[in-house]
């Protein structure tokens, strides 16, 4: 009942963000300042993430295997969350809304109120990093781990928790509206991505390469089905290893960038 609950109420939302944004965009396209349709493809793709971790058959077998559950985390806070932030959401799907509700509901977030000071503080790079990644190691701590896949409550708590610090995580370096600071130095956000590597790295190591199963839910669920715990953890852990790589990409972007504006500087400079 709980779970059934809670997949109507995020399936509602998804739609309603996903009918606002799209809104949004018509209203600023009719207007004449329609942003790229890249942003609403990324957007869309985001929001089919979600599904795709939290309502497809994904979320039932996250309860049987490890590697599944792992697989959903990764989903949501590798793919999902960036994918969403590309979308610069925020100001297209308040432009969904009426005039009334969308002044209301941007109020917190002008310059000086405290909601945006707060947001400021929390995509603050260092904080924003620290938040998610020990949101992360805590979230696997056996009995947290066990705890969250057999209620649904905690479940669902846990997944928000991922989420919510994976969108504050990704927030310096995709920088959508509003602009809450300046952008941080390159060297900075190159920084910032290699200790995120560095962690899923060790995280990931640590549960493919002991010959160990921690999780005590996971363990019993293997008995039944006829498989290895050791081996479903491992292939979480080796997800969870592999996904590191997932942050080069923007590390590339980033040095593309810098070579782009160094390409300029010299192109402009006198001869």
């Amino acid at each position: 009942m709980v779970e059934a609950v809670i997949k109507t109420v995020l399936s509602l939302v998804l739609v309603g963000l996903a009918t606002l944004y799209a809104w949004g965009w018509s209203r600023l396209r009719a207007a004449g300042h329609a942003p790229p349709i890249w942003r609403l493809g990324l957007y869309a793709l985001g929001l089919t993430t979600v599904g795709a971790a939290l309502l497809s058959p994904l979320d039932d077998l996250a309860a049987a295997r490890f590697a599944a559950h792992m697989g959903q985390h990764l989903l949501l806070t590798m793919m999902a969350a960036p994918l969403l932030l590309l979308g610069n959401p925020l100001p297209l799907v308040l432009w969904g809304l009426p005039p009334r509700a969308r002044w209301t509901l941007a109020a917190p977030l002008r310059r000086r109120a405290r909601l945006r000071a707060a947001l400021s503080a929390l995509t603050f790079l260092p904080v924003a990093g620290v938040l998610h990644v020990t949101t992360v190691w805590l979230w696997h701590v056996p009995w947290l781990y066990d705890a969250a896949v057999e209620h649904e409550l905690v479940h669902a708590v846990e997944h928000v928790t991922f989420f919510a610090t994976a969108i504050l995580f990704w927030w310096p370096i995709i920088l959508p509206a509003p602009r809450l600071r300046p952008r941080p130095h390159p060297g900075f956000q190159i920084l910032y991505l290699l200790v995120a590597t560095a962690q899923n790295t060790a995280l990931g190591m640590l549960l493919a390469v002991p010959e160990r199963a921690f999780y005590p839910h996971y363990v019993r669920r293997a008995v039944t089905l006829g498989i290895s715990a050791v081996d479903d953890q491992t292939l979480g852990g080796g997800l969870m290893w592999s996904s590191a790589h997932m942050y080069l990409l923007p590390i590339l972007l980033i040095l593309y960038g810098l070579s782009r504006d160094v390409g300029r500087e010299r192109g402009a400079a006198p001869a």
